[in-house]
């Protein structure tokens, strides 16, 4: 099976030694995402613009990679503090329908350039 490295320019470049996402045949890993501007690549001030963000980022990656919101089977969230989770549940509501992708939240000490919230997934597109 050969894997693809996915792009795009709409969601941040790798700052570190990662693709935005791999595919290998049907699935599609996406790395993390922190509420980075693509454009700017400056930091969304506030845990709201920061997960709204994090949603419009790993939205241009799966799009990028041929697939919708719908197609995510997996997410993993990280949060610097878990009274965050509910605000996470409410905007994760306008970016995917039903039946949801399964998923898991961690509380974790801190983030890559002080991000509130990260989130990660994997798709299946076919």
């Amino acid at each position: 099976m050969t894997k693809s490295i996915i792009s795009t320019p709409h969601a941040p470049a790798a700052i570190g030694t990662y693709s935005q996402a791999v595919r290998c045949g049907d699935t599609v890993y996406l790395s993390g995402q922190i509420g980075l501007d693509p454009k700017t690549m400056l930091l969304a001030e506030g845990i709201d613009n920061q997960i709204i963000q994090v949603l419009n980022n790993l939205k241009a990656v799966a799009e990028a990679a041929g697939g919708t919101m719908n197609d995510f089977v997996r997410l993993t969230v990280y949060l610097t503090d878990l009274a965050h989770f509910a605000k996470v549940n409410d905007y994760m509501s306008q970016y995917f329908t039903q039946p949801y992708p399964a998923r898991a939240a961690v509380g974790i000490a801190s983030l890559p350039r002080q991000a509130l919230v990260e989130i990660d997934g994997i798709m299946v597109i076919g």
